[in-house]
């Protein structure tokens, strides 16, 4: 089966206070989107291996690619202006080649290993349909104003990673349903849970983390000059 996969590299880093796209942070001298695509640049199994970005980083993007090498990567495009967007941009560039299986990775991820992106590949040849998670270890509160309204099971929770995989034409679906509905999804999975279709859960690792705040940025600067891996 032919698989490809997106990497979202449109974050512009406001949590962060940067001013610019987080994925052109430095850290160890390398750019934070260099260090994700490090990860998938060996991977045989991904045929495809499309960077979604901003369109005025478009060139930019390209001239990381081909500085560092990244040979696996075939396409760069331009995103839109929200994450459902800029994923939906990604899947039309896959249209022509259509892939069997397309994974769905925040570049903001680059702790992420093979052995897992093999574990959800399988997930979705079985179910057609998986994500990374890892169960919730923190208690849970329903709260408003300030007050809280209920507590959550702990043990049905997972807090949902990327990547997440899908069968190719079952996600461009869901993305075309959503434009249809005016839907939105906070990841692509609520896209195809929206679709009726079960969304299978590989259990993920603590360690893939999502580069999203300054302390985010601290912990992952202590993972890469450990050799750390997930």
């Amino acid at each position: 089966m032919s698989i490809a996969a997106l990497i979202l590299a449109a974050g512009q880093g406001q949590r962060m206070g940067l001013g610019y796209n987080k994925m052109f942070l430095e850290l160890l001298d390398k750019p934070l989107l260099a260090h994700t695509l490090k990860v998938w640049q060996p991977l045989d199994e991904v045929e495809q291996l499309v960077v979604v970005t901003g369109a005025k980083e478009v060139n930019r993007v390209k001239e990381l690619v081909d500085r560092y090498r990244f040979s696996r990567v075939t396409h760069v495009v331009a995103g839109g202006n929200t994450r459902q967007e800029s994923v939906y941009q990604g899947l039309l560039s896959l249209v022509e080649h259509q892939p069997d299986i397309v994974l769905i990775h925040d570049g903001a991820r680059p702790f992420v290993n093979r052995q897992l992106i093999k574990d959800l590949i399988n997930a979705v040849r079985q179910y057609g349909a998986a994500i990374l998670a890892v169960p919730v270890k923190d208690t849970i509160k329903v709260a408003e104003e300030g007050q809280i309204k209920s507590t959550l099971d702990r043990s049905r929770l997972w807090a949902a990673q990327t990547p997440q995989g899908f069968r190719f034409p079952l996600i461009i679906k869901a993305h075309q349903e959503a434009i249809r509905m005016n839907r939105t999804g906070t990841d692509d999975a609520a896209l195809v849970e929206a679709l009726g279709h079960l969304v299978y859960i590989v259990h993920g690792s603590v360690g893939n983390i999502k580069v999203t705040t300054p302390d985010d940025i601290r912990l992952a600067l202590a993972m890469l000059k450990r050799g750390e891996s997930v």
